[in-house]
């Protein structure tokens, strides 16, 4: 099978999945006093999300992968390693592992492992290809503060980008972010790199949800070409502030409301989402450029007393890595992209390490269909603007930048991110040395499932809407 154009028994097996979920019983409740009303945004907002995750793993085999060299997501290279993965899990990751009976055993000689790539920054189904405008929905562009939308109700599964992520760039996760219009742009969703027919199937199971915000030039150019607030960037603060207000004086009316009972306040779905941020459940995600608007970001945040996740293309952040360290703030870069716009002017190709050797929480980002690609080359350029700085990093180290930072900054590190006995096994074989232009993924794995394997026409990602229009007859 493909990953995106299924046989016949690829799609019967995942609709029988769905129907299994789909008739799960559920606990009766007593009958009692009747229940307050659900709290908007607690618990995560899993508990009352009306759009829960419905993904189910593909059925995988167990596998062992020999000879190769490891990293392992955390910092670690193990030479002439191998890697175990049964059950959708990594087991075992080491010299000299024994393969279980019945389990596929794939010699790499010559080849890397590593943890699959996880990109915290792509509008991939919210800006698919091809890239015309009854596709653009990524960017509510109606008012500076949309916290009430979420981007999964744009991601369109069947856009070709994830499939070429996946089969050119070794992306097993990605966060979809809303655009870079608003200062409060709506939710993020966190999603599995999987062929599958709507969004909830690709949904990351549990993962928190994001709250993308903006700082700098595009919110006050969007709104102040309209006439309106914010056209400046004190602007910007202001209506940021104002906004933040009204969500603390929401908070406290549920937080009341749960506490002492009475009349159920009225809802609002887009202060249910800052509620959420204000709670710490939902993981404030900032574009933002320059180092003196993320320093008045984090001031804001101390005000309120929300946390900021992470500051995204932030190319002004290696100014300030001793501030995002202190503040528990990740900075989420590109390689070498600068001087398109004067808030971007001021980059360097060393900004991820010199942020690795402050100490802050550092990783790449793609932002881009293309780009997305390539982020382990992306890492290799940053890693060589970074030695002839004179900062010496390790190869291993570096792979922490695309694949266990951005799950921390995700809040998922716990479940994927890096090679580690109990995550889930989200493994890419490289045909080469994986920050080489050279080198390309081999085979990808998903859950431990064989989603992509190069040797493979028939493993290969095809959108559906890549196989052909209505009439054409059937695409093998």
């Amino acid at each position: 099978m493909t990953a995106r154009g299924w046989t016949t028994a690829t799609a019967l097996a995942v609709l029988m999945a769905g129907c299994a979920g789909d008739g799960e019983s559920r606990p009766k409740t007593a009958a009692a006093a009747p229940a307050k009303a659900p709290a908007p945004g607690r618990g995560k907002g899993y508990s009352h999300d009306p759009f829960p995750s419905t993904y189910h793993a593909y059925p995988g085999v167990p596998t062992l992968v020999t000879n190769v060299t490891v990293y392992d997501g955390e910092g670690g290279r193990i030479d002439n390693g191998s890697v175990l993965f049964a059950d959708g899990k990594v087991v075992a990751v080491g010299p000299d592992l024994q393969a279980p009976a019945g389990a596929t055993v794939i010699d790499g000689t010559g080849k890397w492992v590593t943890p699959g790539i996880v990109d915290i920054h792509s509008h991939l189904g919210d800006y698919p290809s091809p890239q015309v405008q009854a596709l653009s929905d990524g960017n509510e562009a109606t008012d500076p503060v949309t916290a009430d939308v979420w981007a999964e109700h744009s991601v369109w599964p069947q856009d070709p980008g994830f499939g070429r992520a996946l089969a050119n760039g070794g992306v097993t996760t990605l966060q979809i972010l809303p655009g870079s219009a608003n200062l409060f742009g709506g939710r993020s969703v966190v999603l599995k790199n999987v062929s599958a027919r709507t969004m909830q199937a690709m949904k990351f199971p549990g993962a928190p949800y994001g709250l993308k915000m903006a700082c700098g030039e595009n919110p006050k150019r969007v709104y102040g070409g309209k006439g309106r607030k914010p056209s400046t960037r004190m602007g910007k603060i202001a209506v940021d502030r104002a906004t933040w207000a009204r969500a603390a004086s929401y908070k406290r009316r549920w937080d009341k409301y749960e506490d002492d009972g009475g009349d159920v306040p009225d809802r609002d779905i887009a202060m249910d989402t800052l509620r959420g941020v204000l709670s710490g459940e939902i993981l404030v995600q900032n574009h933002c450029y320059r180092a003196d608007e993320m320093a008045n970001v984090l001031d804001m945040a101390k005000e309120f007393g929300y946390k900021v996740t992470a500051f995204h293309h932030a190319v002004e952040a290696y100014k300030i890595g001793d501030l995002l360290k202190q503040n528990d703030t990740c900075a989420a870069v590109w390689a070498d992209w600068y001087g398109f716009k004067m808030e971007s002017y001021d980059g360097i190709g060393a900004n991820l390490a010199l942020l690795e050797k402050a100490g802050a929480c550092a990783m790449i980002h793609s932002d881009d269909a293309n780009g997305i690609q390539r982020l382990n080359q992306e890492v290799g350029k940053a890693l060589a603007a970074g030695r002839r700085a004179g900062l010496t990093i390790t190869d291993a180290a570096a792979w922490r930048w695309l694949s266990y930072n951005p799950a921390k900054a995700l809040g998922i590190a716990d479940r994927t991110g890096s090679l580690k006995p109990g995550k889930m096994a989200d493994v890419v074989l490289w045909n080469g040395n994986p920050l080489s232009v050279y080198s390309r993924p081999e085979k990808v794995w998903v859950d431990g499932a064989l989603l992509y394997d190069a040797n493979d026409p028939n493993r290969r990602p095809v959108s559906d809407f890549e196989l052909g229009n209505p009439g054409e007859g059937d695409v093998k």
